[in-house]
């Protein structure tokens, strides 16, 4: 699109297409008044001159056709689509714990709906924009803000950090499962998963308890956290729920684990069955009471394995 003549001869800037070009009448008036030629009909009645091809003014081309835009146009418009385009993630931008979806299935999502949108030229497919206040519900889909209403250093390296909900709302979450927690440290953006500790019947808080490391870039993060800054978190997480007893046979396992799970009480007998059928010398995680832990090193040293091939929690 060209420039049109504004009143007193002065030119309106080009625009693009978000907005409205001068109308018609206005351009031929302001043309006229710079020309010295009247669009009305002369003092005898008779009509007045006929208007020439005006080259600042596109809106009078007769063999122009239908408005378009010119290649400038089209490539500010092309940048802007470009600037609304998603930013693939960075490696630090993934957590590493298996989270369905990922950052990365995420991406393709929003630029699957940016391809969309500009398909069509239009921008109302593209996504909103995240929440910037207390949520009622977790998105595991979006981050989510949340407010910080304490921090307490329990050790120098070790905070337990409280987040608000809105009144008396229950964050959610089964045992076994976790949330994502974004951070920007020196323009880089970084996603960790943590597991609050807070009884899952907490009303109005959640807690979560964080260990920070010298060199952790989320570390650096969570040391800057005060009493009333704000968090974005998104879940839950994890597929896993644990139910006190909710397993009590082998169908109800994965066909992965039915083989390789026993029922039952840990004897002599079963320890022997079970390090015998390791293809090779396998190595034994022991957690349980004092009691416990003990018979179950004693088994295990009579099935044939050496004191550095277990670990007792």
């Amino acid at each position: 699109m060209g420039s049109c003549p504004g009143p007193g001869g002065s030119h309106m800037p080009r625009s693009g297409w978000a907005r409205e070009p001068w109308p018609l009448s206005l351009c031929v008036r302001s043309l006229c008044s710079a020309t010295g030629e009247a669009t009305t009909a002369g003092k005898g009645g008779g009509p007045g001159p006929t208007l020439g091809r005006a080259p600042s003014c596109p809106h009078l081309l007769p063999d122009q056709g239908p408005l378009t835009m010119d290649k400038g146009e089209e490539d500010d418009d092309e940048e802007a689509w470009l600037q609304l385009r998603p930013v693939e993630p960075l490696p630090s931008q993934c957590c590493g714990s298996g989270c369905s979806p990922c950052v990365f299935d995420l991406y393709q999502r929003d630029l699957a709906s940016w391809e969309a949108a500009r398909a069509s030229k239009d921008r109302s497919l593209l996504s909103g924009e995240e929440t910037q206040s207390c949520p009622s519900k977790l998105s595991p889909e979006t981050f989510l803000a949340f407010c910080i209403s304490a921090t307490d250093r329990l050790t120098k390296d070790t905070y337990l950090v409280r987040f608000a909900l809105p009144g008396n709302s229950r964050l959610g979450l089964w045992p076994g499962q976790h949330l994502i927690l974004r951070g920007i440290v020196d323009g880089l953006e970084i996603q960790r998963a943590y597991t609050p500790i807070s009884p899952a019947n907490a009303k109005g808080y959640f807690e979560v308890l964080i260990k920070c490391y010298q060199t952790g870039l989320m570390s650096q993060y969570v040391e800057s956290w005060k009493a009333g800054d704000t968090a974005f978190w998104r879940g839950p997480f994890g597929g896993f729920f644990y139910k006190p007893n909710q397993e009590n046979s082998l169908e109800q396992l994965p066909w992965s684990y039915r083989d390789k799970t026993h029922f039952g009480r840990l004897g002599q007998d079963l320890i022997e069955e079970l390090v015998g059928s390791c293809r090779r010398k396998p190595f034994a995680l022991v957690c349980g009471s004092a009691e416990f832990t003990k018979d179950v090193a004693g088994y295990l040293l009579s099935a044939g394995l050496a004191e550095d091939s277990y670990f007792l929690f």
